[in-house]
């Protein structure tokens, strides 16, 4: 039992949900993809790719979206916000995570019903966000 007074496998069968879920990152921070790969991996899900620029991204989702179930995007990327990207993705009907290291970050207003993950995230952060993504994506 967990300090919640939730067994092991409860929690277990939650992640189950996750596993073999392919996921796509974009992050221009690489120790911040390292950690979130790491965590993707650890919810059993598997990691299809990662880019860290905009444009890098774009040829990404064009030549590979059949290969993916979720994305989380790093909301500022060094470049520009990942807006473009988002539109790219969700053009295909896949649904996105977006995280933000900026406190009160402002979204934008069309963006404001996506899964947000402040930055820094803990692993439940990361499971609670991709499930919900992927429970918008089915239904």
């Amino acid at each position: 039992m967990d300090a919640w007074g939730e067994g092991v496998t409860g929690r277990m069968d939650e992640r189950r949900e996750l596993a073999g879920q392919r996921v796509f990152i974009v992050e221009d921070e690489t120790l911040v993809a390292a950690m979130i790969e790491a965590m993707v991996e650890e919810l059993g899900a598997v990691v299809v790719g990662t880019e860290s620029r905009i444009a890098g991204a774009l040829n990404f989702v064009a030549a590979r979206h059949r290969d993916f179930d979720v994305a989380v995007l790093d909301l500022n990327l060094g470049e520009g916000h990942s807006y473009d990207i988002a539109r790219a993705v969700t053009g295909h009907g896949i649904p996105i995570v977006f995280s933000t290291g900026y406190t009160g970050c402002a979204i934008d207003e069309a963006w404001r019903d996506r899964p947000l993950l402040n930055k820094p995230f803990q692993l439940a952060d990361l499971e609670n966000a991709l499930a919900r993504a992927l429970a918008e994506r089915t239904g």
